[in-house]
């Protein structure tokens, strides 16, 4: 069975649905609400477990009702929670989520201010049972350790290249794959056109680099050669995720020693499905919903 780490954060998403998002302070009325767990790497490793993977999920959580929450729907859905810290009298992380009825969202978070950052802790574990360890940027210094830890026992690193505060070049020399959202590659590179922010991240790292844009598909550098698998069309309901699930189901197919092409048509199309449902993991597919997705396609 393929074996993953998904290193990063995990939150309670609070979602609510509405017909279009505000421009302006007043009040307004949602049409529906969910409450469900979210988090990069969190929701990564749902997808990943979904996929039929053998996932653990290491990160931080406080003792609250929140954190309990939160490894709770993890292990329900699949995922180990063996290595996630959990600290006492320290508030977990949380997000207010707006979507409209195109499925574009807005996401406001609170991270835990007493998780502490440091990842020194991660050093006691043992890297080389994994396959492939993906990690998230909103926990730096954990995505630090594991992917230091896990290049030094020969294990594939993926990275979560999404917006952060932080600068993650580091980060980016210590992947094999480092995926960015458009918004990560830009706020990385200060470069506003893709190939040429793809070329200036590829500087930082001997391994390969990719930008996913959301209905436009995936670009990404192969061989000095710009590579583009074009999006899926869907009726799309709720992007909350979308990013996320892309990142589980491609370290899925690397895992498995799949060629990239057909790993980033495999992982457009698990993260695809998932916008057809609300909320950010309800809408996984399994492997063999996937595949008789993409035989649509053949």
């Amino acid at each position: 069975m393929t074996r993953i780490a998904c290193v990063g954060i995990t939150v309670l998403d609070r979602i609510w649905y509405l017909n279009a998002l505000p421009h302006d302070g007043g009040k307004y009325v949602a049409d529906n609400y969910q409450e469900t767990g979210g988090g990069p790497a969190a929701t990564a490793a749902v997808a990943a477990a979904k996929l039929g993977a053998q996932v653990d999920f290491i990160g931080r959580v406080g003792d609250d009702d929140t954190g309990k929450r939160l490894l709770g729907e993890l292990e329900s859905q699949g995922v180990n929670t063996r290595y996630t810290k959990v600290f006492a009298g320290a508030r977990s992380s949380q997000s207010g989520v707006l979507v409209d009825a195109s499925g574009e969202r807005i996401i406001v978070n609170y991270p835990g201010p007493e998780l502490a950052a440091s990842g020194d802790w991660l050093q006691a574990l043992d890297f080389s049972q994994w396959d492939i360890v993906l990690a998230d940027v909103r926990w730096h210094d954990g995505a630090k350790q594991a992917f230091t830890l896990a290049r030094r026992h020969g294990v594939t690193t993926l990275l979560d290249g999404d917006t952060t505060p932080q600068d993650i070049s580091e980060l980016v020399a210590l992947s094999d794959h480092a995926v960015f959202s458009s918004p990560g590659l830009r706020r990385l590179t200060a470069n506003h056109d893709p190939l040429e922010a793809l070329k200036s991240a590829k500087t930082l790292t001997n391994g390969l680099v990719y930008v996913t844009q959301g209905s436009e598909g995936c670009y990404w550098l192969e061989n000095g050669a710009l590579c583009h698998q074009p999006g899926f069309t869907v009726n799309v309901v709720d992007t909350t995720g979308a990013g996320d699930v892309f990142h589980g189901a491609l370290a899925v197919s690397l895992a498995q020693q799949t060629p990239t092409s057909e790993a980033v048509r495999f992982a457009s199309a698990v993260a695809a499905l998932k916008c057809t449902r609300p909320g950010g993991r309800e809408g996984i597919p399994d492997c063999d919903q996937t595949r008789s997705f993409l035989s649509l396609f053949v």
